[in-house]
């Protein structure tokens, strides 16, 4: 896809440096069909950088509770420039709604404080699985697409900064 619009937003150095790194993807997959729309626009989202799919790795966790451990551990390998926090949260009757995104919001946050290596927070906190679908490919946007590109940003930057 680099003739894409969202491929523009990365100049053909940025391709060319990313295009050379290694970034993971954690999905939280309590919702299974999202964590899978999440993930292939992901992919997509990386290929606008010029990553390959074979450059991306994808790590599976139970739900958005558990990425923030599985951002830190995929940051802390040394392997990966960048990884994309994926999975939904979809508001129910109580509030574990609200402990849940905010933990997790937090979590990646900290994640990538702690390691200095960029974790985008690519996780839907919706009101219902119509919301959800919206932004997971539907006509909203694709949040994994998004957390994908940010992610890559973020990656492009330290590289620049580190080159300087």
């Amino acid at each position: 896809m680099p003739d894409s619009p969202a491929a523009e937003a990365f100049s053909a150095g940025d391709r060319e440096v990313l295009g050379s790194l290694e970034f993971a993807v954690c999905v939280g997959t309590f919702y299974a069909d999202l964590a899978e729309r999440l993930t292939n626009g992901a992919i997509l989202g990386f290929d606008d950088g010029g990553v390959s799919p074979a450059s991306v790795h994808t790590f599976e966790v139970p739900g958005a509770f558990e990425l923030p451990l599985a951002a830190k551990w995929s940051a802390e390998s040394g392997r990966f420039a960048g990884v994309a926090c994926l999975g939904a949260v979809i508001r129910g009757e109580t509030n574990h709604y609200d402990y849940v995104c905010s933990e997790a919001a937090r979590g990646v946050q900290q994640a990538q404080l702690d390691t200095g290596v960029p974790c985008a927070f690519g996780v839907l906190t919706v009101d219902s699985m119509e919301q959800a679908l919206a932004r997971a490919g539907g006509d909203k946007r694709h949040q994994g697409r998004d957390a994908a590109r940010a992610t890559l940003a973020m990656a492009a930057l330290r590289e620049r900064l580190e080159a300087s």
